[in-house]
């Protein structure tokens, strides 16, 4: 079975190898030195061929990205604040990039406004262990931003949302 992924610019199908490597790794990556081996090791792979499939997938989309996805509550981080801001249009794509490199955020974008009701263009995600700290982040955000925001304010999570990655059902 392949599955085929057309976007505008690739077309990429997903053959059988592909699939079974996004099944070995739906639960996440193996945590040993190296996982890319220990896959290639289960399925009967080089590791070299594991990692260019992996990557081939990335630049054709149809995996955005490999990361490390941490639990949060289990390490102590009890707050985790999603900061929004209103900054210049000018300015967004230098600002963003300025504030995703912060190494306290875990994750930054830009959205589109929905005036009136909504001023807010940027979104960063940080994490803290009181609202104290998700608080002192944000104001370095802010010193970051300078003139460039209008406005901000922090989203506080009420709930743990679960996180996964990409899903195939299995034959």
């Amino acid at each position: 079975m392949s599955i085929s992924i057309s976007r505008s610019d690739t077309d990429y199908v997903l053959g059988e190898r592909d699939r079974q490597l996004i099944l070995a790794t739906q639960e996440g990556l193996p945590l040993v030195p190296d996982p890319w081996a220990e896959l290639g090791r289960q399925l009967g792979l080089p590791a070299d061929e594991v990692l260019a499939r992996f990557q081939r997938m990335q630049e054709a989309g149809v995996i955005r990205r490999v990361a490390a996805v941490p639990d949060h509550y289990r390490l102590g981080y009890r707050f985790n604040g999603m900061t929004v801001w209103d900054v210049r249009d000018d300015a967004i794509t230098d600002m963003g990039r300025q504030v995703g490199e912060l190494p306290f955020v875990s994750h930054c974008y830009r959205r589109p406004r929905h005036l009136p009701y909504w001023s807010f263009n940027l979104f960063a995600m940080v994490h803290g262990t009181s609202g104290a700290e998700v608080e002192d982040k944000a104001s370095q955000i802010q010193a970051v931003l300078r003139d460039t925001c209008r406005g901000h304010t922090i989203l506080y999570s009420s709930a743990i949302l679960k996180k996964t990655g990409l899903r195939l059902r299995k034959p």
